[in-house]
């Protein structure tokens, strides 16, 4: 028996608006009820209203979605008419009620603003050829089923579905089903996509036993945790009646106390001081008399638990072989001779003087020299447990001191928990990245570590979980930072600061042959034998493929080099690698860095600064320029306010020795001057640039051109002093890259030589100077002749003695020493 059944439809032109659904799917002769707040829903069903027509519901593929894209919705969805409309006061939504007409399928989109048009095809229902026995015996399934599913479920059975057992309509019963019991709308959408209606009324069918299978396993698992919570209670009430049971009887107190005493007994082991002491055993006391599962009883078991495990009276023993201690930082670090030798002294006290209690240094420098490595070696130099805190992002002061032991997940604080870790009251903790410390409305963490830090303050330091004294006196904090710009007064009173510098080219060389080289070795499973990188290769990685005051990009190289090697190898190209000067550029590419060289020829208002920079030193060059004009100074470079007050001063400073410096005393009237720090997206700041401004407006006001092998740092005063200026390490190393020999520094930094790198300092030749008058003849190619006017007691009175310095033997020019 073949029969075709074709829905009812209302579809006149096939244009209709659409309204989107989420979670929601509508099915052909069943009432529908939801709620429509979007902008573009509400929009389609004015227009439906005002226009008389029916609306298109589909479902979207995801619910979250808020403004769906065509490819957002299903393709086949169903043509309602609209029963009832409630606008919901005060409030955007609207509740629609909708009677499902006919499938349909979108053919194409006429329009998608402000609401989507559609034009649609109806679908009719595909061919029923099964024999009237089949389609009742399925039709009643499916009823039995659904009485099934609203008695597991415990819901009403709708009086419209009672009119309908005696249907012999497969398809309507099928959605009818499916609407009221399925609750997964990719489900009902593939009942609503489903035209033949056998099949359909059979996919239903399934659909509706998985569903009562999931009740059933759903009422499972609340029984049974019912049943759990009534025998956790019935446990409770039978201890609580044991409890007094054997109290009656005289036989104990009650059922845990072998677990109370087995606090008392560790409490007692710790050796604790009696103030400590009485506190714990008082919170063993209070938990023997907390009810069984009470969440204050829980609290009590995490605190004692807590306590108990720190270790009180667990202290490691110190190396006491200095020479064993320097060996073993030598063997882990090149260098950082101040860092070694501080840490040899503390040891060597330590030995004289056992009692000797723990410090706090600060390691201070640039980003990759090793800090936090070095603070590592420490606690194995010193034979002690290590920690190690990451302060960088910290602003909650409860992270420092831990939270009161009354909040629900309350916890110790860092340092606590650190002493926890390490098992040990004197281990090494290094607070990295102190200099990173936030603050908000939470609290300052900074000002929670001075108590920490502080040797006189911190051998009662108390947590806020633990409220009992804990003794830091013993432990030996270090801690790093990149500056101490951030870092807060009063914290950086309670550390000893050691600053680590920029390494030098040469100890580049030596970490990486040393150190870094045999690492990345091992890590990429090479050998000596089967990669082998030249000095100069080394060298020539660290001038034109680094740019860094430490070694981490240095270290990323030469592992590059190393994965380029075991390609190489497994590719069967050799059975060794060797990579010598010149290579460097086949195995990474291009050099990405080129230092600055000596100029071709001396220029006029070209002079060369030197500059520092978080990586290391720089070389600056400051270009001025005299124009014609009306007296205008310009200065370009992206230079920040300091910078610009140099280049003020330098400029009144010539003005007050114009006729000593043969320049028209009239040029602040005359003359404009232009002052331009090349690189210009790159900000610059600082007054240590005010002797190179003032040397480069000289030049181009006098015409006479400045050497190009002679840089020079320093600050410049109104009176043409030269004052003392930072970084004079890093600067010096940048003028050796760069190719320059000779190096014009403030007088007062000439104490400052001892620290420069011997090789930097054999190779460069230093001139020392207090005024700006003494190195003009250094600076220039010639010293400026005197204006004829100038009057005798002008130029006796202002203008300080010329060096009197031997000439050099190499470049013939006088004022210059080693």
């Amino acid at each position: 028996m073949e029969e075709t059944k074709k829905e009812e439809s209302t579809l006149e032109d096939g244009v209709l608006p659409l309204l989107p659904l989420r979670g929601v799917t509508a099915f052909p002769g069943v009432v529908l009820n939801f709620e429509v707040e979007r902008p573009i829903s509400i929009t389609a069903l004015n227009a439906a209203l005002n226009n008389g027509q029916d609306v298109f519901l589909v479902s979207q593929l995801d619910s979250a979605t808020m403004m769906p894209e065509p490819q957002d919705m299903y393709d086949v969805g169903t043509v309602c008419s609209v029963r009832q409309v409630l606008r919901m006061p005060g409030t955007n939504m609207v509740r629609v009620m909708v009677e499902g007409l006919c499938r349909a399928r979108i053919r194409a989109i006429r329009e998608q603003k402000p609401f989507y048009l559609v034009e649609v095809e109806q679908l009719e229902t595909g061919p029923v050829r099964t024999s009237g026995v089949k389609r009742e015996a399925l039709v009643r399934h499916c009823v039995s089923l659904f009485e099934e599913y609203a008695n597991v479920a415990g819901i009403m059975v709708p009086e419209r579905f009672l009119r309908m057992i005696g249907s012999d309509d497969m398809g309507r019963v099928a959605d009818f089903v499916a609407q009221h019991v399925l609750s997964d709308h990719q489900q009902k959408q593939m009942v609503l996509e489903e035209l033949r209606p056998v099949r359909r009324i059979e996919l239903v069918n399934r659909l509706v036993r998985q569903e009562i299978n999931i009740q059933n396993l759903e009422k499972d698992l609340d029984e049974g945790a019912r049943q759990e919570m009534d025998r956790a209670t019935r446990d409770y009430y039978l201890r609580e009646q044991m409890k007094l049971i054997r109290q009656e009887l005289g036989e104990g107190e009650n059922e845990g106390v072998d677990e109370f005493d087995d606090y008392r007994m560790r409490v007692s082991a710790l050796g604790l001081e009696p103030e400590i002491e009485k506190k714990l055993l008082k919170e063993v006391e209070r938990l023997s008399r907390q009810p069984f599962g009470s969440s204050e009883g829980a609290l009590l078991r995490n605190y004692l638990d807590v306590c108990l495990e720190l270790p009180w009276n667990t202290r490691t023993k110190d190396t006491v072989n200095v020479q064993k201690a320097r060996a073993v930082l030598d063997e882990d670090h090149y260098g950082m001779e101040k860092v070694k030798d501080r840490i040899v002294e503390f040891l060597a006290v330590r030995q004289l003087a056992p009692d000797m209690r723990g410090g706090v240094i600060c390691l201070v420098g640039p980003p990759g020299v090793g800090k936090t490595s070095v603070a590592m070696s420490i606690a194995r130099a010193t034979n002690r447990k290590l920690c190690r805190i990451s302060l960088g992002g910290v602003h909650d002061e409860a992270e420092i001191r831990g939270h009161r032991k009354t909040y629900i997940g309350a916890m110790p604080g860092r340092i606590v928990a650190a002493l926890q870790q390490a098992g040990s009251l004197n281990p090494v903790m290094v607070l990295d990245e102190i200099d990173k410390l936030g603050s908000d409305y939470r609290g300052d963490p900074s000002a929670a570590l001075l108590e920490a830090l502080d040797g006189e303050q911190n051998g009662s330091f108390r947590d806020h979980f633990l409220e009992i004294p804990i003794d830091l006196r013993d432990v030996l904090f270090i801690t790093t930072a990149n500056t101490l710009d951030t870092v807060p007064r009063a914290l950086l009173d309670r550390m000893e600061v050691i600053q680590l510098g920029s390494y030098t080219d040469e100890e580049k060389l030596q970490i990486a042959r040393e150190h870094l080289l045999p690492k990345q070795r091992k890590k990429h499973g090479l050998t000596a034998a089967r990669l082998r990188i030249s000095d100069d290769a080394i060298r020539e990685l660290i001038a034109e493929y680094t740019r860094e005051s430490g070694v981490r990009v240095l270290e990323r190289q030469i592992a590059a080099l190393c994965r380029k090697a075991a390609r190489n190898l497994a590719e069967g190209e050799g059975k060794s690698v060797s990579v010598r000067a010149g290579q460097v550029e086949k195995f990474l590419g291009p050099a990405k860095y080129k230092d600055s060289r000596l100029y071709p020829k001396d220029e006029v208002g070209l002079v060369r600064g030197l500059a520092w920079t978080s990586v290391g030193g720089e070389v600056l060059d400051v270009e001025a320029g005299v124009m014609e004009g009306t007296g205008k100074l310009d200065l370009t470079g992206n230079l920040g306010d300091v910078m610009k007050e140099s280049a003020r001063a330098a400029v009144t400073y010539i003005r007050t020795r114009s006729r000593a410096l043969g320049i028209d005393p009239e040029f602040y009237k005359n003359k404009d001057i232009h002052i331009h720090f090349p690189e210009g997206a790159v900000p610059k700041d600082g007054p240590s640039a005010g002797i190179t401004i003032t040397i480069a407006v000289i030049s181009a006001l006098t015409g006479i051109p400045a050497r190009r092998d002679v840089a020079m740092t320093g600050e410049i005063s109104l009176r043409g002093r030269v004052m003392p200026i930072g970084g004079l390490r890093e600067k010096t190393m940048a003028a050796l890259r760069t190719g320059i020999h000779n190096v014009i520094i403030p007088a007062e930094n000439e104490r400052d030589l001892e620290e420069i790198d011997p090789l930097v300092r054999k190779a460069l030749n230093f001139i020392t100077t207090d005024h700006v008058d003494k190195i003009l003849d250094v600076a220039l190619t010639r010293r400026p002749e005197p204006a004829l006017e100038l009057p005798e007691q002008e130029n006796v009175k202002n203008s300080p003695p010329p060096l009197a310095l031997p000439e050099l033997e190499e470049r013939g020019r006088p004022g210059l020493r080693q």
